[in-house]
């Protein structure tokens, strides 16, 4: 059943063409991604698609009473509104979202719904309910509003950007929550094991065409690469025969018409084909560093807290040449807090920071509020240089920089202003880096890039010389360029983990278990006077030391068939067969979970 029809539109801006005559469609159920790069008009699209603006031409069609719900990157829910107030229209439940006693007795449809909102409020930390929106921070506005959204239960749900301003605990929660969802989406996400997780096709968006791959990011990857070679293979061949074309036609008589209009027709054809671009341009990071000594930085009992929230206590540390860290915590732990104390933007209580006579750190922060809108793009690189040098002792002109990161020339005297926020977010990792510092800290780098300058700033920072400190949602990025990982665990503890997100992740799921055993171990014996405790059958007794060796082959599967999917051999009919039998696993998992903690209860 085919929910969403889009039909021949087109976008632009100016003379610059975003896409022209794209068509595609969405039926029941499926989940779909769209992938570009900053600026080729991804949030343009989808604010089309949520009727907020206009195609310059062709049409978008939804299926008869369907309901749409829009998450946008910024929020747009009103700011005199209550939390309450976004989260229900029954003026019942939010009477009880905000009074622990509500005026009204609630029906049990009542009740229902709002253990839901209560649900799902919890798991994305909105439990402010009395405030109003526009006191909120802009976090908290992107979680209310993606609140909204999930309770909305929508036919059909666009949301841009979601995991913006999550945790890691509600990405993955919100991951699990859209796997097992009964709706239809389209989402725009720069997270790749997200979109692995989730997603059943992929929309890419590459120099104004649309190009569709059934299943996965990782099968996405596979069929684009065979798809860019074929297309290099054909322009090779269009370039060879448009050199004999190109012979004949100036060898022929000026009066077209004694030669053959179907091959000059056939010529000009050619000559498109053999002139179109084909390489990928991908952002060029071999901007030189500055020479590191043995002494980098040192924390020395480092402490800081707000009032009664501890957020640090005396933390140590020494960081080590080449040393890539990356820090996690929930929102509001402090993670910032550390770093802008490590940049000396915040004074810490105790302890205090050294940094190495010959470091020089590089801040890429949450917010660009460092470029101002009223330069133009090549003003803001001019005032730090004109020129810049390069690995290897080069030196490249402001311009030649740009273009490198991908800004063309006819973007060069642009406004800041007019950017998008991807285009201003790589603008400002540009100013950064071209200062040579060789201590890297940063700040939700992954936040509005695209895939493609994520994959080479992974790259680039995988092999950088210097020492890396970052704070990101990003599990995929951080499992590729950390080596270790700092928890803040809360009331002010920092942990220390050697190795990636992946690690620690696997360390945290070990840890939980061996909690609940413990838990399960120190349950008080209850005195035989007391009501007498149901004893497991002989049945029940066999099902319950069966159930954990089941969930533990199961969670076996399970990895094994996500490493499957990235291999290089697996068909798209295999690789649908595989995600269905995830999806499966999960629903199992959960299952068994239940049954084998009733009958913990009786063991």
């Amino acid at each position: 059943m085919n929910y969403l029809s889009v039909e021949n539109i087109s976008k632009s801006f100016g003379d610059r063409i975003l896409f022209k005559d794209i068509s595609f469609g969405i039926s029941k159920g499926q989940k779909v991604a769209l992938v570009a790069r900053n600026g080729t008009g991804k949030t343009s699209l989808l604010r089309m698609l949520a009727e907020l603006e206009p195609p310059d031409e062709g049409s978008i069609t939804y299926r008869n009473q369907l309901k749409v719900s829009y998450l946008p990157q910024e929020s747009n829910l009103a700011a005199s509104a209550t939390v309450a107030d976004c989260l229900t229209v029954n003026n019942h439940i939010a009477d009880a979202l905000l009074n622990e006693k509500p005026h009204y007795e609630l029906t049990e449809e009542e009740q229902t719904l709002l253990g839901k909102i209560k649900s799902v409020a919890g798991k994305l930390n909105v439990d402010f309910f009395h405030q109003q929106v526009g006191v909120l921070s802009g976090g908290q506005q992107k979680r209310l509003a993606l609140a909204k959204v999930l309770l909305d239960e929508a036919d059909f749900v666009i949301m841009d950007e979601p995991t913006n301003h999550l945790d890691l605990d509600m990405i993955e929660w919100l991951e699990s929550f859209l796997t097992t969802a009964n709706m239809t989406m389209l989402l725009v996400t720069h997270d790749r094991y997200f979109l692995d997780e989730i997603c059943d096709e992929i929309l890419e968006l590459d120099n104004g065409t649309l190009y569709r791959h059934k299943g996965n990011y990782s099968y996405y990857l596979e069929k684009k690469a065979e798809r860019l070679d074929n297309e290099q293979a054909s322009t090779a061949r269009a370039k060879n025969i448009y050199r004999t074309e190109l012979e004949w036609m100036r060898k022929q008589p000026r009066a077209r018409g004694t030669k053959s209009k179907s091959r000059i027709d056939a010529f000009y054809e050619t000559e498109e084909n053999a002139k179109r671009k084909t390489e990928q341009n991908n952002v060029q990071l071999d901007i030189n560093i500055s020479r590191i000594g043995s002494k980098i930085l040192e924390i020395h009992r480092v402490s800081k807290s707000y009032e009664d929230l501890k957020l640090i206590e005396g933390f140590d540390y020494s960081l080590r040449k080449g040393e890539k860290i990356g820090i996690v915590g929930n929102n509001g732990a402090g993670k910032s807090t550390l770093l802008n104390i490590i940049t000396g933007k915040t004074k810490p209580d105790k302890g205090k920071v050294v940094l190495g006579e010959t470091i020089v750190p590089g801040y890429f922060e949450q917010q660009v509020d460092e470029l101002s809108g009223q330069k133009r793009v090549i003003e803001v690189v001019r005032d730090i240089a004109e020129f810049i040098p390069m690995s290897g002792g080069r030196k490249i002109s402001a311009a030649q920089l740009l273009e490198r990161f991908l800004f063309e020339p006819s973007m060069h005297f642009q406004y800041v202003e007019k950017l998008s926020g991807g285009e201003k977010r790589r603008l400002y990792l540009l100013t950064v880096l071209m200062k040579n510092p060789n201590l890297l800290i940063l700040d939700e780098p992954t936040n509005d890039l695209d895939i493609e300058t994520l994959s080479v700033l992974e790259d680039y920072l995988a092999s950088f010389e210097g020492c890396v400190i970052i704070v990101t949602h990003d599990r995929f990025f951080m499992d590729k360029v950390v080596d270790h990982i700092w928890v803040f665990e809360g009331d002010g503890k920092i942990k220390v983990i050697n190795g990636n997100y992946n690690d620690y992740r696997l360390q945290r799921k070990a840890l939980k278990r061996e909690q609940k055993k413990e838990e399960r171990n120190s349950e008080p014996v209850k005195p035989k006077a007391e009501s007498p405790k149901k004893k497991l059958t002989f049945k029940e007794r066999q099902e319950y030391e069966l159930l954990e060796k089941d969930i533990q082959l199961l969670e076996e599967e399970k990895t094994m068939l996500e490493k499957q999917l990235s291999d290089e051999g697996v068909n798209h009919e295999q690789l649908m067969e595989k995600a269905k039998r995830i999806q499966q696993i999960i629903i199992e998992v959960d299952n068994k979970t239940l049954r084998w903690l009733e009958l913990a209860e009786y063991s």
